[in-house]
């Protein structure tokens, strides 16, 4: 990517400097590349979730930090890879969530019973960083492991983002207006107040004083991180990337907005580290008056991809209020060759099939052209999409024995993770 064209500025370029212009129609091949390994950064948390309730570990990362890349099959052989994960994020909620997001083990020797890992923040190695152009640090926020479901339990409420704003957009809001009682009882004046959905402010911000995993909340945790790595490589090109899917890519989208209006994109005396989501099937997110305070800040950028026949980027949509933000890539799975005919909006909405288009993409009018080596078997990591003469069995990513092992007395049981892969709570500063 960095070594096409100019490498600073393209990078740049490729990260929204200025809003893509000229790289979507057509897809500029350095984007495409970066929508498919940002898509494959977010794959990765449906990947290592573990979301049998049989086992103790239901609810964790499969996989610890150290060898993450690798067994989500990203990294291979014994080199170090481009990225290496610094920290897990882990959730949980003030109120009962589906079982879609926050799934629980039915062990009574469960690893914890009120929160779920939720994503990972990486960073660039010295590897990564020589290939990229700069140091990147990326935040992955996961979805739902069954797509659609919570699209119909949460309550789409628009709640005020006050409580996370910093004084400096606090006060800028007010836009020094002196609100009275009838403005409440009348609502005047609320399409001025920044808004989200409740569901996503809630998993972002809720805490468990029960949970050494949640003790504070996935913002918390993640703007700790952030703070310790820009300072950490202060004296080199920084980016910042947050990428989703679903559910996840709202996330990614409330917390880039998080950084940024939070000063923590801020460097004295150097320009604005580029924070960018790279998201894929994002449902609404807030209100017009968060899309205008979104896109008003410096070095924040939103690219959407999004499936012309995927009910998600709908909901909850127009008549109750929610604006998208950003740039917008569309492409349509029905293009392709590979796929059936399918009439389940969860295969609509399937990431694995969106990166497929995307990886063929030449534009609405033109026939998909794959130019690269991405394999069309991914589609069915987790689904059954692909026509049957493509020969790819459905929902392929599987443990191995869905982790059973036959132990020393000769009878089956769910093994342990090995040491490096049990779930431990993160080391506060």
């Amino acid at each position: 990517m960095a070594e096409s064209e100019n490498g600073n500025v393209k990078w740049r370029a490729v990260q929204g400097s200025h809003n893509w212009q000229g790289l979507l129609h057509p897809l500029d091949n350095d984007l495409r590349d970066a929508i498919l390994l940002y898509g494959d950064l977010t794959q990765a948390t449906y990947d290592a979730f573990n979301s049998d309730p049989h086992s103790k570990f239901c609810g964790s990362s499969r996989y610890g930090k150290k060898d993450f890349f690798h067994k989500v099959s990203l990294a291979t052989g014994d080199d170090e890879w481009d990225y290496q994960v610094t920290r897990f994020l882990y959730a949980t909620s003030r109120f009962e969530l589906p079982q879609a997001f926050m799934l629980k083990s039915l062990s009574r020797e469960a690893w914890s019973r009120e929160s779920n890992w939720i994503g990972y923040v990486a960073v660039a190695t010295d590897r990564g960083k020589q290939r990229l152009g700069r140091r990147e640090i990326v935040v992955a926020w996961r979805g739902t492991i069954r797509d659609l479901e919570w699209s119909d339990v949460f309550n789409p409420t628009l709640v005020s983002i006050a409580p996370i704003l910093s004084q400096e957009q606090r006060h800028g809001n007010d836009n020094g207006n002196e609100r009275h009682w009838y403005d409440r009882v009348l609502h005047l004046g609320e399409e001025e107040e920044p808004k989200v959905m409740n569901g996503w402010f809630v998993i972002y911000t809720s805490t468990d004083p029960k949970s050494s995993f949640t003790k504070s909340s996935a913002r918390e945790q993640l703007l700790a991180e952030i703070k310790r790595l820009v300072e950490l490589y202060k004296d080199e090109d920084v980016s910042i990337t947050l990428v989703g899917h679903s559910l996840g890519a709202a996330l990614a989208i409330l917390s880039g907005f998080d950084i940024v209006q939070s000063g923590l994109s801020s460097v004295p005396g150097k320009p604005n580290i580029p924070v960018t989501a790279f998201v894929v099937g994002c449902p609404g997110v807030g209100n017009a008056a968060f899309k205008k305070m979104f896109e008003a800040l410096p070095g924040l950028r939103v690219l959407r991809t999004v499936n012309v026949v995927d009910l998600i980027p709908h909901y909850p949509g127009k008549l109750l209020t929610f604006e998208h933000v950003g740039s917008q890539l569309e492409i349509d799975t029905r293009k392709s060759p590979f796929l059936k005919d399918s009439k389940n909006p969860s295969d609509w909405h399937n990431l694995q099939a969106e990166l497929h288009i995307v990886a063929g993409w030449q534009g609405a009018d033109k026939p998909l052209k794959f130019e690269g080596n991405r394999s069309v078997a991914l589609v069915n990591k987790s689904c059954d999409f692909l026509k049957e003469e493509c020969l790819i069995p459905a929902s392929w990513w599987v443990e191995k024995n869905k982790g059973m092992v036959l132990d020393g007395k000769g009878m089956w049981a769910l093994a342990d993770p090995p040491e490096d892969d049990i779930p431990k709570p993160e080391e506060e500063d």
